[in-house]
């Protein structure tokens, strides 16, 4: 094969970038501003709803935590659902690329909708971001893909790279729209993410050209594609099941936060009525996953038996996967309404010098490094894409506006108040700092098993949440909002934890579904996995919205404490399912 065409694409495309082609970095920088804006949005929505709509400088919605918590997680939990759509509907008609435009345009218009402020375009807003995110999501990666198709060795180091402009954007935009929004108003909070959405559309239609036919309109199927669908079809009874449990669990998550919200019940309270302890929309999401289940476990019976054992070695990886991101996803719901109403944000002298020094520190030398790769994808891509090239320039030339006038209004006050949206950023500083090393250990004669990770990673979230019920002891079970603060250290260290076990436990699970899945079936196990990771999403915001309640009954270091066994209970289960799935899985680790 011709060397300029080894990754696919214009000639432009061979000229590299850090040994990349230039076309990954177009997608990094792509990925980068969406996650600004996704992170950026998300650090904001339950403080904005559930923050105070008198008595403060900057007034929310005065929603309480059990209706921002259903909101919240329905939202969250569509997010791993619309990919699955958006995905078939790439592969089937607009192509990779034209599926990412399309996901970018309508998250832009989501995110505006969302900076007007009223009930109707928050409404809008988060139903633009759930369609959006579900075209774009799954294409980003499958042109990643196909641009290494003829170089598969250096797609590990592709996919790292990328996911540290994944980690950027995320920390970048929880720092920025955060601080706009606490600091300015919550139209300028939403309105940033929305910018930056509209940078990353534009500079990635605009950089069309480099990628060439990748990504285009599919070709009809290969003859092996047709064969392969035999195996194993789908029947009319799949199909029936699929459509009821789909049916029943999307009522479901309307439903949660339309009754809590708006007291619209779109399901029957009471289903069966010997079972009043239960409700009817519980009891109903409760047969759709025994039907959802039901189906899954009769399509596995129809395969050989180390077939068989491996996917169902993959839905045990993915019932725990649940118990994972209903704590982990704390930080979006609980752990934001824990940094504004009950740590100690304010800092005086000589610690807010150096909280000052630390923080701009954090956040300049990561800058300066990723102006510099702009830099590095300017100067080998300025001839073909140079408009593509001027939005991204200009879009930092904004960042470092804002980062400046940041720094200069912190170091400028004798009073430090930490906003609440920068304890979030911590898990993305962790990612950045801690990844590499994990890399290693995993490529390391020590590397564990699939199971023992798991258990190492629902152990140390685990432990995070152990060191802030540990810290929220001090406040009594009838405190209410700012009136008892504690150190912030407790919050720090539980970000830390929890980082250190989403490495351990996180980047195993679309690569466990590639490995584990024969061909076949593959399309309908990704769906599984996103299933699994939405049930943990809505589970996250819905028990995260009882933290008042049970703070009220109990006290606020029991509801962390909760979060603290419930992982640990999981991680020393799945350890003792280590040899069982080891045998299920058949050599693959």
């Amino acid at each position: 094969m011709l060397m300029e065409l080894t990754y696919g694409g214009s000639k432009t495309n061979q000229q590299q970038v850090l040994g990349h082609p230039s076309g990954l970095f177009v997608l990094f920088f792509t990925e980068m501003w969406e996650r600004f804006s996704f992170y950026g949005m998300r650090v904001l929505l339950v403080n904005f709803l559930t923050m105070a709509v008198t008595g403060v400088n900057n007034p929310g919605w005065g929603w309480n935590a059990d209706q921002a918590g259903a909101l919240f997680g329905t939202y969250a939990g569509l997010l791993y659902i619309t990919p699955i759509v958006g995905g078939i509907v790439a592969d089937k008609l607009t192509g990779y690329k034209w599926a990412v435009v399309i996901g970018a345009f309508i998250m832009t218009l989501g995110h505006a909708a969302m900076a007007l402020e009223t009930e109707i375009t928050l409404y809008l807003g988060l139903t633009l971001l759930v369609i959006g995110t579900g075209f774009f999501k799954p294409n980003m990666t499958s042109i990643i893909s196909e641009m290494y198709k003829h170089v598969p060795q250096k797609k590990d180091g592709a996919y790292t790279i990328y996911y540290m402009g994944v980690n950027a954007g995320a920390f970048f935009g929880m720092m920025l729209c955060g601080y706009l929004a606490e600091t300015k108003g919550w139209a300028y909070g939403f309105g940033l993410a929305g910018i930056f959405m509209l940078f990353g559309t534009l500079q990635f239609w605009l950089a069309a050209p480099l990628f060439g036919n990748i990504g285009d309109v599919p070709k009809k199927e290969t003859d092996k594609e047709k064969i392969a669908k035999k195996i194993n079809p789908f029947t009319s009874i799949d199909k029936i099941l699929i459509a009821i449990s789909a049916t029943g669990g999307l009522l479901y998550l309307l439903n949660d936060p339309s009754s809590k919200i708006a007291n619209i019940n779109l399901l029957p309270k009471k289903l069966l009525p010997n079972i009043d302890s239960i409700s009817g929309a519980t009891q109903i999401i409760i047969s759709c996953l025994g039907i959802f289940l039901f189906l899954v476990i009769s399509r596995i019976r129809r395969y050989e038996k180390v077939i068989a054992d491996r996917m169902i070695a993959l839905i045990i990886f993915a019932i725990f996967t649940v118990f994972f991101w209903m704590s982990f996803e704390q930080g979006a719901t609980s752990l934001i309404i824990f940094a504004r109403d009950y740590t100690q944000r304010e800092l005086f002298g000589n610690y807010a010098t150096v909280f000052n020094i630390i923080n701009t520190l954090l956040t300049v030398l990561p800058l300066l490094i990723i102006s510099w790769v702009l830099f590095l994808l300017y100067k080998q891509t300025h001839q073909l894409i140079k408009i593509s090239n001027w939005i991204l320039i200009v879009s930092f030339l904004a960042i470092w506006v804002v980062v400046g006038q940041m720094v200069y209004q912190e170091f400028s006050s004798d009073v430090t108040t930490v906003t609440v949206s920068w304890f979030s950023t911590l898990n993305s500083f962790f990612i950045i700092a801690f990844a590499s090393y994990f890399s290693k250990w995993w490529e390391s004669k020590y590397n564990p098993s699939s199971a023992q990770k798991y258990a190492l990673g629902l152990v140390l979230l685990g432990i995070g949440f152990a060191f802030l019920a540990y810290g929220a002891h001090a406040i009594p079970s009838n405190a209410t909002a700012g009136t008892v603060k504690v150190s912030m250290i407790w919050l720090i260290l539980a970000y830390l934890f929890h980082t250190l076990g989403e490495l351990c436990l996180s980047p195993l699970g679309l690569s466990q579904v590639s490995k584990l899945v024969p061909g076949q079936m593959i399309g309908f196990m990704y769906g599984m996995w996103y299933l699994a990771i939405a049930i943990g999403n809505k589970l996250a915001g819905s028990l995260g919205g009882k933290i008042e309640e049970i703070t009220q009954h109990y006290s606020l270091s029991t509801f962390f404490l909760i979060f603290t066994l419930v992982p640990i209970v999981a991680g020393v289960v799945i350890a003792l399912l280590n040899k069982t799935l080891v045998r299920k899985m058949h050599g693959i680790t």
